[in-house]
């Protein structure tokens, strides 16, 4: 804020105040001392408005909201740039509440520290700990039970997009990621979109009629598998999904795969080194440990799909 607006609200909010008590004052002077049945001359539905002095109780309570509103000011900021005499603003108080309850947790995450990912993953107490981390931080795009959403992962099962080994985990978390499937509409042309969503579904043993699947395979070998591979399976490095198994991030219908081909997906993992190492140990083994869990997922056709 600059010096003159700074001074404009200050000036502004002073006149203000001094305008109401002005007010205040000037029209109880007008007032009649005492109680009169004189009315003020007009009426609503029969109901007619004495023309009587203020209550004193409701007077003073007013002039103590004035009175009030001027010790605030002083105290806190809300005269332009000028702090206050207590130096308050809510950036310090926050920062305030986020060191002391760092002090009163660290030591609760300081016993996981030394311990590796997979071990703390066993913990049933760093688990509700991490649990309770994930709500607050994940939940909003994974779910309070992690199975995801359309276009955003389900981390339940052992599908991966960039890996699932701690490491990998930890490097998603701290890190982000960005992904890239680039539009192809320009490059195969509508009916090369068409083929090649048809040889997609192939891939995970959906059939699609009146598709020319060896024409989308010669397209998808000529134009995908730099990044999903020859046979299909994806490639962790790149966050290139498999796309054999019947998995789906953003669907397996046509319009759905037709429409990544047409104008490419660009689902992005926000980094959230933010939180410090500590806390991104103890999600790192939450997340690692949903999947440890539920392994069993995969093979028994319990997992997530977008179809």
């Amino acid at each position: 804020m600059t010096k003159f607006w700074s001074g404009y609200i200050i000036l502004l909010s002073l006149v203000t105040l001094g305008l109401i008590v002005w007010l205040a004052f000037a029209t109880r002077k007008g007032q009649r001392p005492d109680q009169t049945e004189e009315t003020m001359g007009h009426s609503f539905d029969g109901i007619e408005e004495y023309d009587n002095p203020l209550p004193r109780w409701w007077f003073v309570l007013f002039m103590a909201t004035i009175v009030f509103g001027v010790v605030y000011l002083i105290l806190y900021p809300g005269l332009g740039r000028m702090p206050g005499l207590l130096n308050w603003s809510q950036v310090g108080q926050y920062e305030q509440e986020v060191a002391r309850a760092e002090q009163q947790f660290a030591p609760i995450f300081a016993r996981y520290t030394n311990l590796s990912v997979e071990e703390v993953a066993r913990d049933p107490e760093a688990l509700r700990i991490g649990q309770r981390l994930f709500a607050t931080n994940c939940s909003v795009c994974h779910g309070s039970d992690a199975r995801g959403a359309f276009g955003f992962p389900n981390l339940t099962d052992n599908d991966w997009l960039w890996g699932g080994s701690p490491e990998q985990i930890r490097t998603s978390l701290v890190q982000g990621r960005q992904a890239a499937m680039p539009a192809w509409l320009a490059v195969i042309g509508e009916e090369g979109v068409r083929n090649t969503a048809g040889f997609v579904r192939y891939l995970s043993g959906i059939e699609t009629p009146n598709v020319d699947i060896e024409a989308g395979r010669q397209v998808f070998q000529t134009n995908c598998v730099a990044c999903h591979g020859p046979e299909g399976k994806g490639n962790p490095m790149l966050g290139a999904p498999d796309l054999t198994n019947d998995i789906w991030l953003y669907g397996s219908s046509m319009l759905q795969i037709q429409h990544t081909l047409r104008y490419g997906r660009n689902g992005h993992m926000p980094a959230q080194a933010h939180l410090g190492d500590d806390k991104i140990h103890m999600l790192t083994a939450y997340v690692y440990s949903l999947s440890q869990e539920e392994g069993q997922v995969v093979e028994t056709g319990a997992h997530r799909s977008n179809d």
